[in-house]
C-alpha cells in the first residue's frame, strides 16, 4: 500500500539523518592531529544567542597540533575562548588580541581512552535515535491497521521496519568500529 510504504520511506530517510548526525560528530573527534572540522559545529554564545564556531570565526590548522581561530569581530574572542575550553574536548587556549591559538594535547593513551568514550556515546546516541524512530513508525502503523489495512500487509512492514533498523544501527557500529580503531592507532 501506497500509505505504508510512505511511512517506511520517512523511516529510512530519517534513519539516514541519524547516521549522517552520527558521522558528523566522529568527523569532528581527532587523536593526534588537529583539524578545523573540530571546531565548526561548536555552539558559541554570542549576543545572547548560540552560534556555531564557524559562522563567527575562520578555523585553520597551522600544525599537527595547533588550530587558529580568526573571530571576524574581536569582541568574541572572549566568548569563543569560553566555549572552546568548556566544550570538553581537553584543548588549551590563549589569544593575542586577534586569534585564539588553540592547542590540542598529546595524545596520551589516557586521552584516546577519553575520546573512545566521547564517540561511543555519540554513537550510542545515533542508536537511540534510530530506535527512536522505529518506535514512531510501529505506532503509525498499528494506527493505519486500526483504520482497515490488513494485519499481514501490517506485519510486513514491521517486518522491513526492524530490517531498516538493523541496518542502520549495524552502520553505525561499523563507523564506531574504524573511528576506535583510528583513534587507538599510535
Amino acid at each position: 500500500m501506497q500509505v505504508i510504504q510512505q511511512h517506511l520511506d520517512d523511516a529510512k530517510c530519517n534513519m539516514e539523518k541519524a547516521y549522517s548526525f552520527t558521522q558528523e560528530a566522529f568527523s569532528k573527534v581527532h587523536a593526534g592531529r588537529a583539524v578545523p572540522t573540530m571546531l565548526q559545529g561548536l555552539m558559541v554564545e554570542y549576543y545572547g544567542n548560540l552560534a556555531p564556531m564557524n559562522q563567527l570565526a575562520a578555523i585553520g590548522a597551522t600544525d599537527a597540533r595547533t588550530l587558529v581561530v580568526q573571530p571576524w569581530e574581536q569582541k568574541s574572542i572572549p566568548h569563543i575562548e569560553k566555549a572552546i575550553v568548556e566544550s570538553q574536548l581537553g584543548f588549551s587556549t590563549k589569544n593575542d588580541g586577534r586569534v585564539v591559538v588553540v592547542t590540542l594535547p598529546p595524545p596520551s593513551e589516557e586521552r584516546r581512552k577519553n575520546l573512545v568514550k566521547l564517540i561511543r556515546g555519540e554513537a550510542e546516541k545515533g542508536r537511540v535515535v534510530i530506535r527512536n524512530v522505529r518506535r514512531d513508525h510501529k505506532e503509525m502503523l498499528k494506527t493505519i491497521q486500526k483504520d482497515g489495512v490488513p494485519e499481514d500487509e501490517i506485519k510486513r512492514s514491521e517486518k522491513k521496519l526492524q530490517e531498516l533498523t538493523d541496518a542502520y544501527i549495524n552502520k553505525i557500529n561499523d563507523l564506531l568500529e574504524l573511528k576506535e580503531a583510528d583513534i587507538m592507532t599510535i
